[in-house]
C-alpha cells in the first residue's frame, strides 16, 4: 500500500493547518463576549453599576392560593397535601397592590439607569416566580440556571431559561443531577470571589456544579453551612458596596466573619430592633441601594453614617409572600469595580 498523502489529504491537512483553532482570549473576556454574543454578559460582583436585571410582574399564577386552605399552626395558607403553593404571610395578597408595588420597583430600577428584562411567561401556577434571584445566578460570561429545591418553586426554571435565550444571553450551566441550588444561596463578596450558603435549599452537588463554572473563569468559591432551617445566605449578608456589607452575625459562622475582615470587608449589622428584612435590599452602584421602606429605620440609620444612599421603596405586600426587594431582581449584568 503506497505511503503518499492523496491530493484531497493534503488539501484538507493544509486547510486545518492554515485555519487553526484558538484558545484564546477566554469565552468570558470582553473581546470575545462582545465579538460573540453582542456584548459583555454576566457579573463578577454584587454592587458593580446594574445595567440588566430580571424580573417577573405578579399575575395569574397567583390565582392559585386560596383561602380555604388556612394552615392555622402556622398562621398561614398553603396546599400541604399537593405541595402545590405555600403562602407565607398571615393574609393573602391583593393582586392589584402588589403589582403596583412591584411596578414602583421596576420604575425605580428604572430610574437608576437600569434595564429591566421580565421574565417570558410564567410556569404553569408557580405563584413564586416573582422571586427571580433564586432561578438564575449571573456569573462572568453568562447565567447559571439554577434547580430549585421545593415542588411549590420546581419549574420556574423553563421559563427563565427561555427568557435568557430569547435575550442571547449564554447560558453556561443548568444544575443537573440531584444538585439543589437557590440564587439567594450565592453572594459575590468581590471580583474573583464567592459564597454559597449550603442549606436544605442548596447541598454540595449544586455548589460543586456551581463551583465548576465559577473556577473556569477564574474565580473561588467558599461555602457556609447555614444554621436550622435558614434558607439562603443573603438573608444574613449582602454585599452594598465595593468594601461593604450589611449582616445578621447571630446568623453567619465565627470563622466566616473573621473572613469578611481579612479580605477588607467593613460590615453593618442589623440593629436588634429591627427587622431583619433589611437584608433584603438591592446595591444598584456602589453605595446606593434599594431598600423597602419604614423596614428598618435604625440599620437604615447605621449606613448614612458609612455614607450608603438608601432608597425607600414600598414593598411590603411582595415581602408577606417570602421575599423582598433582593428576592425579587437577578441581575444579568453588572458593571466591574476597581
Amino acid at each position: 500500500m503506497s505511503g503518499a498523502v492523496s491530493e484531497f489529504e493534503y488539501r484538507y491537512n493544509m486547510t486545518i493547518r492554515s485555519f487553526p483553532s484558538h484558545a484564546e482570549p477566554a469565552f468570558e473576556s470582553p473581546e470575545q463576549q462582545e465579538t460573540v454574543w453582542g456584548r459583555r454578559w454576566g457579573c463578577d460582583n454584587d454592587v458593580g453599576q446594574l445595567r440588566v436585571v430580571l424580573m417577573h410582574r405578579p399575575g395569574e399564577e397567583m390565582a392559585i392560593l386560596d383561602p380555604c386552605k388556612r394552615i392555622e399552626r402556622l398562621n398561614s395558607y398553603g396546599d400541604e397535601e399537593g405541595q402545590t403553593w405555600y403562602w407565607r404571610g398571615d393574609r393573602l395578597p391583593d393582586v392589584a397592590a402588589q403589582q403596583a408595588q412591584h411596578d414602583a420597583l421596576t420604575a425605580a430600577l428604572r430610574a437608576e439607569g437600569v434595564e429591566v428584562v421580565l421574565v417570558d411567561g410564567v410556569a404553569p401556577g408557580r405563584h413564586k416566580q416573582i422571586y427571580t434571584r433564586d432561578s438564575c445566578i449571573g456569573v462572568q460570561g453568562g447565567a447559571i440556571v439554577t434547580r430549585l429545591g421545593p415542588i411549590v418553586r420546581r419549574g420556574e426554571e423553563a421559563p427563565v431559561t427561555r427568557t435568557l435565550a430569547k435575550l442571547g444571553m449564554p447560558i453556561l450551566r443548568t444544575i443537573s443531577g440531584t444538585g439543589l441550588m437557590e440564587g439567594g444561596s450565592f453572594v459575590w463578596l468581590k471580583p474573583g470571589l464567592a459564597v454559597i450558603g449550603r442549606s436544605s435549599r442548596v447541598n454540595e452537588a449544586g455548589a460543586r456544579q456551581v463551583e465548576g463554572v465559577l473556577t473556569e473563569a477564574g474565580s473561588q468559591l467558599l461555602r457556609v453551612d447555614l444554621t436550622g432551617y435558614r434558607l439562603h445566605i443573603d438573608g444574613a449578608i449582602v454585599m452594598i458596596d465595593v468594601d461593604t456589607a450589611i449582616i445578621n452575625p447571630t446568623q453567619l459562622p465565627f470563622w466566616f466573619l473573621e473572613e469578611l475582615g481579612r479580605l477588607g470587608i467593613r460590615t453593618v449589622e442589623v440593629h436588634p430592633d429591627d427587622a431583619v428584612g433589611c437584608l433584603n435590599c438591592l446595591a444598584v452602584r456602589p453605595g446606593r441601594v434599594l431598600m423597602q421602606s419604614g423596614l428598618s429605620p435604625r440599620t437604615a440609620e447605621r449606613m448614612d453614617k458609612l455614607g450608603i444612599e438608601v432608597v425607600p421603596v414600598d414593598y411590603d405586600l411582595v415581602y408577606e409572600g417570602g421575599g423582598g426587594i433582593h428576592c425579587s431582581t437577578s441581575p444579568l449584568v453588572r458593571d466591574p469595580i476597581a
